[in-house]
């Protein structure tokens, strides 16, 4: 029966590939005794035509890094002509290691073919750092050049396939509220100085005063208040950040005034008049210019997002760190949510309000977004959401508040965050501290 069976796959060979029910038939079988046991001819064709089936898929793959990496060389030669260039890679996207590396050689590949020649940063004349990122629904390499004085910019992009990334089952946040202090005057910021079961020392400031209260006895009893000196009106949407240091107690940031407790005793507060950024985290040393005569951020960075120092006007902003690099998200007073991280910027509409601060836990991804629900009613609300591959998915249930939000700030050690309201039904100003907790 033999003979006959290989005269049909010599005959119809491409039908046997694609719909032959003698191919069912062979593969159900161990390969390795397919292969042994035709004889001749028979053997070498039945073992070539699997080798080419099994390498397609390996093929595919070297063609998806193939095509944008032949693109990419073209324009590198095109910047930097046949000279011998060093060529750096970072990887600034959800891409691993491997595959970053089998870009790193594709590139390299390509150039050669176009006679540009990698060699090291000491022989080269032209240095190459190619910096791959991601957008939503595509990674962009971008390839900086620079040959002596002259520096210029290459840039491809290569759709990200559908399902690369999937996510194991989420886990389910709750948004917890603890009650810190109420007041009838504005409160910009709370910070907790001393706690041990809960907050035992916290510092509330409003555009007039920053007021220290301690717990005892069940009850919050100020200790000291001290006054705020500035020169200049304060706006109307009043903003303030409170920052506690580790070599004195805190730093106040004010619309257009810097104030400062220096460290010796009796407490004191010393303030100035100030265009300094704003610092915008106390994990990372980023700050931003706050136009003092409004409520939000110029989009004027310091130092910078790797090389992106300006962006959009915003109105808060954080940062979720990735191996690599963080990814920082900024909340737009253009209603959109801005995503950088250093080479390049998304933008999302999300339905987020003007609000977010970022929480550390250690369930899930690792870090949380905290976001405010978008538009202007009297009632807001708080809702968690996970942040992966520029695509954000909730993972709690929003919580309500019985007025707008009018701060809400991460605190300084990353795993909680300060909200401040307006009671709807009051008209005082509540701060609470929001943590979060995992419920499977």
């Amino acid at each position: 029966m033999l003979p006959e069976v290989h005269q049909q796959l010599r005959s119809r060979s491409r039908t046997w590939l694609v719909t032959g029910s003698r191919v069912h038939a062979v593969y159900n079988s161990r390969i390795a005794q397919m292969c042994s046991s035709w004889p001749g001819q028979s053997l070498r064709f039945a073992c070539l035509v699997l080798a080419v089936v099994l390498l397609i898929p390996s093929v595919t793959r070297a063609s998806d890094s193939d095509a944008p990496a032949q693109e990419l060389a073209r324009k590198i030669s095109a910047a930097c002509g046949p000279a011998p260039v060093s060529l750096e890679m970072a990887n600034r996207s959800d891409l691993s290691k491997k595959s970053v590396d089998q870009i790193n050689l594709s590139i390299r590949a390509q150039l050669g073919a176009l006679g540009v020649h990698v060699v090291p940063a000491e022989q080269a004349t032209a240095a190459v750092k190619v910096t791959i990122s991601e957008s939503l629904r595509n990674y962009v390499w971008v390839a900086e050049i620079r040959q002596g004085s002259e520096a210029s910019t290459a840039i491809v992009s290569t759709p990200r396939p559908e399902g690369a990334f999937q996510r194991d089952t989420a886990p389910t946040f709750t948004i917890r509220r603890i009650p810190l202090w109420t007041q009838e005057e504005r409160i910009l910021d709370v910070a907790v100085l001393e706690e041990s079961a809960a907050p035992t020392l916290i510092a509330v400031l409003d555009p007039e005063k920053i007021a220290f209260y301690r717990f005892a006895d069940n009850h919050w009893r100020q200790e000291q208040a001290l006054a705020i000196m500035h020169t200049q009106s304060w706006p109307r949407d009043m903003r303030g950040r409170l920052i506690p240091r580790p070599d004195h107690l805190l730093d106040i940031y004010l619309p257009g005034v810097f104030c400062q407790t220096p460290n010796s005793a009796p407490l004191s507060l010393v303030c100035r008049d100030s265009d300094d950024p704003w610092p915008l985290s106390t994990q990372f040393p980023l700050g931003a210019f706050f136009a003092p005569t409004r409520n939000f951020f110029t989009g004027v960075l310091s130092p910078g997002i790797g090389k992106q120092t300006s962006t959009v006007k915003f109105y808060s902003a954080v940062p979720l760190p990735r191996p690599a690099y963080a990814l920082w998200l900024l909340a737009g007073v253009d209603g959109n949510l801005h995503l950088l991280d250093g080479v390049s910027e998304q933008t999302a509409n999300l339905g987020w309000g003007s609000d977010v601060a970022a929480i550390k836990t250690s369930c899930g991804l690792g870090w949380q977004v905290l976001a405010t629900r978008a538009g202007d009613d009297s009632t807001d609300a708080v809702r968690a959401y996970e942040v992966v591959d520029r695509e954000a998915a909730a993972v709690s249930a929003p919580l309500e508040f019985g007025g707008g939000i009018t701060a809400l700030w991460t605190e300084a050690k990353g795993g909680t965050a300060i909200a401040v309201s307006r009671n709807a039904d009051t008209g005082n100003y509540e701060a609470f501290r929001l943590a979060l907790a995992c419920t499977n």
